[in-house]
């Protein structure tokens, strides 16, 4: 027969979970520490200041015109691109850059592809067509709103009439 074990006293009840908590709680600190100053880390660096430079846009039916005018240029690592109509954005906005992406057809000619560099340089152009998924779609006659963003910062907003 085993010898019974003895019961636990009144002073040793309840060290294991406060402890169990205590460590549970400072190691979740640290990993939110962590993760929160490599994200910080990642925005301050992209954070540079956004280009200065001129933008046009021109829409056809579904099919979106953006052209680089003049000034620096964009880095497309930083460019956040966002598109409304009628003063309603899309549904599906185009990562940049992008192939196939969700709400347009096919890839974008031009400086949004990913076959391009990673810069949007004086005189290079990139075209995107919405797909008829996407909503509201461009229709004729309705204003169409481009925004760009470097990192969080608004640089240009460009808006023209859907022919």
């Amino acid at each position: 027969m085993l010898p019974a074990l003895p019961s636990p006293t009144d002073d040793d009840r309840g060290v294991s979970p406060a402890l169990g908590t205590v460590l549970l709680v400072g190691i979740t600190v640290a990993v939110a520490a962590l993760v929160g100053a490599t994200l910080f880390g990642q925005a301050a660096a992209l954070a540079g200041p956004p280009p200065t430079a001129s933008f046009d846009v021109t829409a056809e039916g579904d099919r979106i015109t953006l052209s680089h005018e003049g000034g620096d240029p964009a880095d497309l690592d930083a460019l956040r691109v966002e598109i409304s109509i009628d003063g309603e954005e899309i549904a599906h906005q185009p990562p940049v850059p992008f192939f196939a992406s969700e709400g347009f057809h096919g890839g974008p000619s031009g400086a949004f592809n990913p076959e391009t560099d990673d810069e949007w340089a004086v005189g290079e152009t990139t075209t995107l067509e919405v797909a008829g998924t996407n909503d509201p779609t461009p229709e004729p006659g309705a204003r169409l709103t481009v925004e760009l963003f470097h990192g969080g910062q608004r640089f240009a907003s460009l808006s023209t009439q859907v022919g």
